[in-house]
């Protein structure tokens, strides 16, 4: 049976195959695991795959459809995760050496869901140690190479999930954003990356790094495959009590072109710092939006300057809070050095678990963390910084009065070379600059792709670079119709 090649796939074209049987779920999962091992040595995407699973899940699709059943949504689609979401029996490292071994008794709710669709779970994707990190250089398992370009990073932390997109090895994958970590990827791999409304979907099963700024969302190589992932992974779950009850719609029922008369906003505090390619190939987009019949007009968020320290200060305490629980006492790693004759045993066991297995980056993150939520600190960094998160905020929601959406860039430049920024981690930080903004508002924001630099990589291909959408609260059907419009453009 012929089947066209795994990198054209889509989750419409792989739903319309199985209707009309010109091939099966197991079929195309086996296509998916051949094809992902296969490729994955030219990147390292993926830390694991799991065979037995997928195949299971497909073959319940196939029996479904066999019956006349529903089969789902997402039935037969090869889907990647990232290694910080819950998969039961099938290892959850978060990339780290602290996790390596551990295997989780429990799904996440977002793999509940897509698997209930028929959605095929083919393997957990590489990321950055706890998800701390923004080019995927941090992990205990080693760097993602950027499949556009082999000696560039793929951006942070869901850079696995991003690749194995752009790679074709999936045909769509979840990853975690608590800053930037699904936008940023997107853009320097070249794919579509959503982060919904905080509390869109439930992070039931998300291992924790900044609990009030983590999202799971999509990556995909079209808006309408992200829009049909997150309606299924999209709702209330009782298991989480910061996911919003909500109405989901259908996103994808909107996605008609129509764009015109749309008012669309373009911060001159994002604008006035970009420069070079990037920046042009941002400007040609919005002048293509104008084309299209929106509106675009100027606007003012003020509070942007304050974004950088406001989610360092956040996102590192609620860290620290967070990793308290890696202590090797329950289901981690454990240092066999038990400390010197006169230390205290339990001690010396902490200190030491935690300093082999947390890497340089997670240490400095935890070490911050500790020092603002310290006695005599917090008032002055961590309640100050919740107070400028209200701050800007406020700054969206008096924009969203004038605008339906805010156009922006996603990163002030595209993927740089794996290992040019490693050692200057306020550079790497700073790499977030414009999608920190709408984390910290818990607004949705997405990166749709908007073209290539003419910059060269080692493979003589161009950079990509990302559009970013933000919308107001729980309005991704209106950030979606805009980005398919777009992308259609």
């Amino acid at each position: 049976m012929s089947q066209p090649a795994m990198p054209q796939h889509t989750v419409e074209s792989i739903t319309e195959g199985l209707r009309t049987k010109r091939f099966s779920a197991v079929e195309i999962a086996r296509e998916a695991l051949e094809y992902a091992e296969r490729e994955n040595p030219k990147t390292n995407a993926y830390l694991m795959l799991c065979p037995e699973r997928a195949l299971a899940t497909a073959a319940e699709v196939d029996r479904k459809l066999a019956a006349g059943e529903g089969a789902g949504a997402l039935a037969g689609v090869p889907i990647a995760v990232k290694d910080v979401i819950l998969t039961k029996g099938v290892r959850t490292t978060c990339s780290s050496k602290m996790l390596e071994n551990y295997i989780p008794p429990y799904d996440a709710t977002a793999i509940e869901r897509i698997e209930a669709a028929g959605g095929v779970i083919i393997g957990k994707t590489n990321c950055d140690e706890f998800a701390m990190g923004s080019s995927n250089e941090n992990s205990y398992f080693g760097p993602v190479r950027n499949p556009v370009a082999p000696d560039r990073v793929p951006g942070g932390s869901s850079g696995g999930s991003a690749a194995v997109v752009a790679q074709g090895t999936a045909v769509v994958s979840l990853g975690s954003d608590t800053g930037g970590s699904i936008r940023q990827p997107a853009s320097f791999c070249g794919v579509v990356g959503v982060t919904p409304t905080y509390g869109r979907v439930s992070r039931y099963g998300l291992v924790a790094f900044a609990s009030s700024l983590d999202h799971i969302g999509p990556f995909s190589r079209n808006v309408r495959d992200s829009a049909a992932v997150l309606r299924v992974i999209a709702g209330r779950d009782p298991m989480d009590s910061t996911s919003a009850a909500a109405p989901v719609p259908d996103y994808t029922a909107g996605l008609n072109g129509d764009v015109r008369g749309m008012k669309i906003g373009l911060p001159v505090e994002y604008m006035k710092h970009a420069t070079g390619e990037t920046a042009d190939l941002v400007h040609n987009a919005v002048a293509k939006l104008r084309e299209m019949g929106c509106e675009v007009r100027d606007i003012s968020l003020p509070s942007t300057d304050y974004a950088i320290a406001t989610y360092y200060v956040i996102c590192t305490a609620e860290a620290s809070s967070n990793l308290a629980r890696y202590d090797g006492v329950r289901y981690t790693f454990r240092s066999t050095d038990a400390g010197g004759p006169d230390e205290n045993k339990l001690l010396a066991m902490y200190r030491n678990t935690r300093g082999e297995a947390f890497g340089d980056e997670v240490k400095r993150r935890i070490m911050l963390g500790t020092y603002v939520l310290s006695h005599g600190y917090y008032d002055a960094y961590y309640l100050k910084a919740q107070k400028v998160r209200a701050l800007i905020a406020r700054d969206f929601t008096n924009a969203f009065k004038q605008v339906d959406a805010i156009v922006a860039p996603v990163s002030p430049f595209p993927a740089f070379r794996i290992g040019e920024k490693v050692n200057d981690p306020v550079s790497m930080y700073l790499s977030d600059i414009y999608t920190i903004t709408g984390s910290l508002a818990g607004i949705p924001c997405m990166s749709v792709p908007c073209g290539v630099t003419t910059e060269r990589s080692a493979g003589d291909a161009g950079l990509p670079v990302g559009l970013q959408i933000l919308c107001n609260h729980f309005e991704e059907q209106k950030m979606f119709r805009l980005a398919h419009a777009f992308e259609n453009s």
